[in-house]
């Protein structure tokens, strides 16, 4: 139960595995997060979810529990992320989980974002145009723009989805949806997964979760 334009291309495709999509919370909150999501289309904003144990928001508001629902964590959507990703984006989603915080109730914190996912062999490509950047050093806005126009122009770039969360106990994952070719039937959605995906937004969203304690 459910109650970007990306933070840089990604240049690889990660595969299937059987066993990190097996149904364990997390993995089954954001699987939960993108048929949601993927309800409204495609072209959206970054969309922020708490997670919630399903049992505490029973308690609290059973209104919003379907009595069949099993899952023990419910995301609860927050309000979408006015992200412009073809100027500041990167910095300005860096900047909002930097100063994201989350009340003791909530167990875990997802992510989602569109992205372009480019091949291995496309990263020379945006290394060329982001070494043509001219401008302050300093001024990280301008060689974003660049590399995100390189990668919307690549031929071989792809639209696609990430899911990412974390849960307080430091388990992070992270789930892809490719969006699927013009007037290609598909049957469900298929999530995509790898160990070093999105390792940095993992991390940044598990920082959201910090209690201000030394563990």
């Amino acid at each position: 139960m459910v109650g970007s334009r990306q933070d840089g291309p990604v240049t690889d495709q990660p595969s299937s595995s059987p066993d990190t999509l097996a149904p364990d919370p997390l993995g089954r909150a954001l699987s939960d997060i993108v048929t949601f999501v993927d309800q409204s289309g495609w072209d959206q904003p970054p969309l922020l979810f708490a997670l919630v144990p399903t049992a505490t928001l029973a308690q609290v508001q059973p209104d919003l529990i379907d009595p069949d629902d099993d899952s023990e964590l419910s995301p609860i959507a927050q309000e979408p992320l006015e992200i412009d990703f073809g100027t500041a984006g990167t910095a300005d989603l860096e900047r909002i989980l930097a100063t994201t915080t989350w009340p003791a109730p909530v167990a875990g914190a997802a992510l989602v974002q569109e992205i372009l996912v480019l091949p291995p062999e496309a990263e020379a490509d945006l290394d060329s145009a982001f070494l043509q950047v001219v401008g302050d050093p300093e001024d990280l806005t301008g060689g974003d723009a660049v590399l995100r126009a390189s990668a919307d122009a690549h031929p071989d770039a792809r639209p696609a989805r990430l899911a990412v969360g974390a849960l307080r106990g430091g388990r992070t994952l992270a789930l892809m949806q490719l969006r699927p070719e013009a007037d290609t039937e598909t049957a469900g959605i298929e999530l995509l997964t790898h160990a070093d995906l999105a390792t940095d937004l993992r991390a940044a969203l598990a920082h959201t979760l910090d209690d201000g304690t030394d563990s």
